[in-house]
């Protein structure tokens, strides 16, 4: 039962790190879909950077926090997800 339980709590966890993981992509690709969207309109030079600049921050800072929000669930792993899966298994029952 218990190693069962924890093949449960790893599944849950390699599941959303690869949901978290592939948040991180498709921001980046929208990030740089935005910036070449938008960077044919802007004339001066200066804000094309600007833009560039920003949008950079934008995402280094948001997969900074994606990647400490996996960490800190992969060392809680085993409190947060085997409290999910006795709620979902009381749900069931």
């Amino acid at each position: 039962m218990a190693n069962d339980l924890q093949s449960r709590v790893d599944s849950m966890f390699n599941k959303d790190r690869l949901w978290a993981w592939g948040f991180v992509v498709v921001l980046w690709a929208v990030l740089l879909f935005v910036y070449f969207s938008v960077s044919g309109y802007i004339q001066d030079g200066q804000a094309k950077i600007l833009l560039a600049i920003a949008g950079l921050l934008v995402g280094l800072f948001n997969t900074a926090s994606i990647a400490a929000m996996i960490s800190h669930y992969g060392h809680d792993k085993k409190f947060i997800y085997e409290l999910d899966i006795k709620h979902l298994d009381a749900n069931r029952r």
